[in-house]
């Protein structure tokens, strides 16, 4: 199939997602050498892993069609009036946040904020975020999100053994009443890490010996408030560390977490106007003292300064240090939940401290009314202190009745036990579903008059400290207001509505406006992810389909939607083969092998998983070094577990010997794990089940086009081979039909972030079979058609035969410090003047710049990128010929923000139009940044990571 074969109909959808049309195919294959699309690649693509038909897929819908059906899908789902808790609650988004974060390209297309002068915008949201964290749970720093509560508790357990001293046999504490999908994540990475977890009564514990670390719940998940003052005492006199999973909205009336001894307070926001989306994306939040900030998972946002001296964010304390520190880190987490992240804080900043204490008040008295009226009908209540959730003890017979009665009024209760009831009321809940509840628990007797409730929290337990005292959490009242603010934030970053993000490894393609409508769809956001699986007949459907359709892109026989990250996915896969090892006794099979050029998230990934990393290396050409691999799996095959490879290779090319790397480990009893950060090269042309992988993640918000929202949400859903798929994740709450043999919970949610899985069934389902692999090849060709324009300027560092690449290619600027005293960063900056996002910098290789076009962008785009590319070559080489100066230039001062260029003085011994407007493009349309070039090394030395004084925002 070629581009120009597709229907030329306004409503196929495959000619709206390629860039290039056919006359630009045509001359970009006149460009790298080749007569036709097809015999160009069969030139890249290693002949002996070529797939020799067609994906078995349905043909492309139209786009109207696609949400036809999947409105159906939504029609399927009931969404009935869940008050099931367990961490997940209904929730009112409010509609100035709902269109223009939510459902706004501008918030959802932007990439993670590697670079900060052009990411102001979401720093400032993630950094009121981060503040309103700190204020609620009383504690000093707070992390830019992380995946769902339960890895974040699961993170607090690695956190404390990192801190902790104790050696052999660690052992750590999880309350009972913590919520069973926290429970079940928490002891599937502790099992991994060899530490033991005591499942149990926090107030008969003892502590002392080798517990490291105590992980309580407050309230329960049952709703009882307790005080864990005396708990915190007698951890903290062990030398034991303290998470408190929590409830944000909670926090408001009740004294945090940090007040009464807590070193770490973990949870979710997603009831912070986030729908619940069947159990995701949602932004879980970590907040520690300041003494952990070195070991705290995920990313942070800090507070520093431009070189001018004006103040600018960035991320703080090199939080890609996963990448760096490789089988030494503490976590594997590289990810954020960032998009919903700026919707929690922005719920905060629009309803302000006021408001989130109304709102608190407001759920915590409807609680307090339906406890008293349930009382005055005889029932009796575990517990006298709650904030929105009590459980009512009653017999077998009475509670199966009202069960019954509940769902005759399309209500749902949780069944704490046949013989307990637990209800949690939320913001949505009207006076009327209160008598609704109460009618429910009547069972058709007449319901007494309401009672007076009664206060019920503990004056020991009723906050009394402030929160939300920045002025960002009271300016913002009129939607006006708070309209413009939004927008102002979001004219400070660039995202893929201004100008192409080439980023290497990130695959920034067109998230296509079709397949985000259905996201804020009620039928799919308004369930929640324990509704009973009747009511969730659409999203089975929708999982069915997805599943099928990804095993046969895959070559697989399973896949696992649970994963909800790509380094959950890296992690899941290996958890999967040490569970098939230790089924067929040979748990002593802990080695991993990685290549030298792996992303950095694999060997932490395989730290994590109880394995052993040995590193394989990498030979000239950047491939994988054969000898060296037989070597190593020769050496290590008695306990040879997994190699983990990327496929096509991290540095951007189609290893001819792939086959061959696979049968080696097979050889010496090992699987095969395959990342599939680069599976959009490979979808309709080879298949990793074919090439000889046992296993591979895929990162749907790379290859299957769910947006990166400024750094999150993402899913990394596993494909395993048959022989694998009884080792897939199970769930304590859902069942999913994993057997005894399964390798644990690895997400809060039985599926991961179902909400925007509607994204990836719509691309997949537009696009078609023939669609999908024109996708491949036009990616293919995009990438070299870069390389080749570039190469007499910035040459590629590694190629495969006759000098092609895959679909991202690395090109090599470390000439230029020498030559120059350029660095790569100041190219990179520089690229910011030009109106674009730079590249990926110095990975995988340092001083290199990695680029990844992909298929959704126009010859013109990727012209204007390479000019811009070779009219920086050109400043260069005015350094070099001695034009201009070495110490002060072009690139060394970028970028030239508004500031700088409209400053009364002008130091500089060039133009304030070149600096501002080096290109035609520019004058038409650039993202300007907001700050010169951010100081990060003063940022580290001065850590501020909550909002500062607003008059420190002002301009000196």
């Amino acid at each position: 199939m070629t581009t120009s074969s597709i229907p030329d109909h306004p409503d196929i959808f495959v000619k709206r997602h390629l860039g290039p049309r056919a006359e630009d195919v045509r001359a970009m294959l006149d460009t790298v050498g080749y007569p036709t699309l097809d015999a160009f690649v069969d030139a890249v693509v290693p002949a002996d892993i070529r797939l020799r038909k067609p994906l078995a897929l349905p043909a492309a819908s139209a786009e109207r069609d696609a949400l036809a059906e999947l409105a159906s899908l939504a029609a399927r789902n009931q969404v009935f009036r869940s008050y099931l808790g367990m961490g997940y609650h209904d929730t009112v988004t409010p509609p100035v946040i709902l269109r223009n974060i939510l459902e706004n390209p501008g918030w959802y297309t932007a990439y993670t904020p590697y670079q900060a002068e052009i990411a102001q915008g979401r720093l400032e949201a993630l950094l009121n975020y981060q503040t309103m964290v700190a204020d609620l749970t009383g504690l000093e720093i707070a992390n830019a999100s992380l995946l769902d509560e339960a890895t974040a508790a699961a993170e607090a357990m690695h956190l404390t053994h990192a801190a902790s001293r104790v050696g052999a046999n660690p052992v750590y504490l999880v309350d009972e009443r913590c919520h069973p999908q926290t429970i079940a994540v928490v002891r599937t990475r502790a099992e991994a890490q060899g530490v033991e977890i005591v499942v149990g009564d926090p107030d008969t514990f003892a502590f002392g010996g080798n517990v490291i670390g105590a992980l309580v719940q407050y309230p329960a998940t049952d709703g009882v408030l307790r005080d864990f003052r005396a708990l915190c005492e007698r951890a903290h006199a062990a030398g034991a560390v303290v998470a408190a999973a929590t409830d944000l909205l909670a926090l408001a009336l009740l004294t945090p977490p940090g007040e009464w001894g807590a070193d770490i307070a973990v949870g979710n926001t997603q009831r912070f106007g986030v729908p619940l989306g069947y159990g995701g994306p949602h932004a879980a939040f970590f907040a520690t003292r300041d003494q952990y900030k070195r070991l705290l998972p995920g990313r942070i946002i800090g507070v520093s300064r431009d070189r001018a001296g004006r103040p600018g964010l960035r991320m703080a304390l090199g939080t890609r240090e996963q990448h760096i520190r490789r089988d030494k880190a503490t976590s594997n987490i590289c990810t954020a939940q960032v998009l919903l992240a700026v919707c929690a804080g922005m719920y905060a900043v629009w309803h302000g401290p006021n408001g989130i204490r109304r709102i608190a008040e407001r759920v915590h008295g409807q609680t307090r009314q339906l406890a008293a009226s349930l009382r005055a009908l005889g029932y009796r209540l575990r517990a006298e202190a709650f904030f929105d959730t009590i459980a009512i003890e009653t017999d077998a017979a009475t509670a199966t009745r009202v069960h019954a009665a509940a769902h005759a009024k399309h209500i749902n209760l949780r069944a704490l036990s046949p013989t307990a009831i637990g209800v949690a009321l939320d913001e949505t809940v009207s006076d009327a579903d209160v008598a609704d509840l109460v009618a429910v628990f009547a069972l058709g007797r007449s319901a007494p008059a309401a009672p007076e409730a009664p206060a019920v929290i503990p004056a020991a337990l009723a906050r009394t400290s402030p929160f939300l005292t920045h002025p960002v959490f009271s300016r913002y009242r009129s939607e006006t207001e708070l309209l413009r603010y939004l927008k102002k934030l979001e004219d400070r970053d660039l995202s893929l509505t201004s100008a192409m993000i080439p980023l290497g490894s990130c695959t920034m393609k067109l998230n296509a406006t079709t397949e985000m409508i259905p996201v804020t769809w009620r039928g799919f956001g308004g369930l929640h992810p324990f509704a009973p699986a009747e009511q969730a007949q659409g999203y089975a459907e929708l999982f069915r389909q997805l599943e099928a359709w990804l095993n046969e892109i895959t070559g697989f026989a399973a896949t696992s939607l649970q994963p909800n990250a790509g380094s959950q996915g890296e992690f899941t896969g290996l958890l999967v083969i040490r569970a098939y090892h230790r089924a067929r006794n040979q748990g002593h099979r802990t080695t991993c092998l990685i290549p030298a050029s792996a992303h950095g998230t694999n060997p932490a990934s395989a730290v994590m998983a109880g394995m052993q990393v040995v590193v394989v290396k990498t030979n000239d050409q950047g491939e994988i070094d054969l000898a060296d691999l037989k070597e190593k799996a020769a050496a290590h095959g008695d306990s040879l577990g997994a190699l983990m490879v990327t496929y096509p290779s991290t540095h951007g090319v189609f290893e001819g010997t792939i086959a061959e790397v696979c049968r080696i480990v097979h050889q010496h009893g090992g699987q095969v794990y395959m990342d599939g950060a680069n599976m959009n090269a490979q979808v309709g042309l080879c298949r990793p089940g074919d090439i000889g992988a046992d296993v591979c993640h895929l990162n749907l918000h790379k290859t299957f086009c769910i947006p990166h929202g400024g750094g999150g949400p993402g899913m990394g859903p596993i494909c395993v081979a048959e022989h694998l798929a009884p080792y897939l994740p199970s769930h304590p709450v859902v069942d999913l039909g994993a057997g005894p043999r399964s390798c644990g919970t690895v997400s809060a949610a039985p599926w991961g972030s179902p909400s925007i899985l509607p994204i990836s069934w719509a691309y997949i389902r537009m696009m078609g079979p023939d669609g999908l692999t024109e996708a491949t090849k036009i990616a293919i060709l995009n990438a070299n058609y870069v390389a080749k324009r570039l190469a007499a300027h910035m040459p590629t560092l590694y190629a495969g035969p006759g000098g092609l690449v895959a679909h991202e290619c690395i090109l090599d600027t470390r000439p230029f410090k020498a030559s120059a005293g350029v660095e790569v960063t100041d190219i990179a900056k520089r690229l910011i003047d030009y109106g674009f996002h730079p590249p990926t910098v110095s990975f995988p290789v340092p001083g290199t710049l990695m680029v990844e076009p992909t298929e959704s962008e126009s010859k013109e785009e990727l012209d204007r990128f390479c000019d811009a590319l070779i009219a920086i070559r050109g400043e260069i080489l005015e350094i070099e010929r001695g034009e201009a100066d070495r110490g002060n230039n072009l690139l060394g001062n970028a970028p030239h923000c508004l500031a700088d260029l409209l400053a009364d003085a002008w130091d500089r011994p060039y133009s304030r139009e070149r600096a501002a407007f080096p290109s035609a493009a520019t004058r038409d349309h650039k993202v300007w940044p907001p700050v010169g070039r951010i100081d990060d090394a003063y940022g580290d030395r001065n850590l501020v990571c909550t909002c500062p004084p607003i008059e420190e925002y002002a301009a000196p």
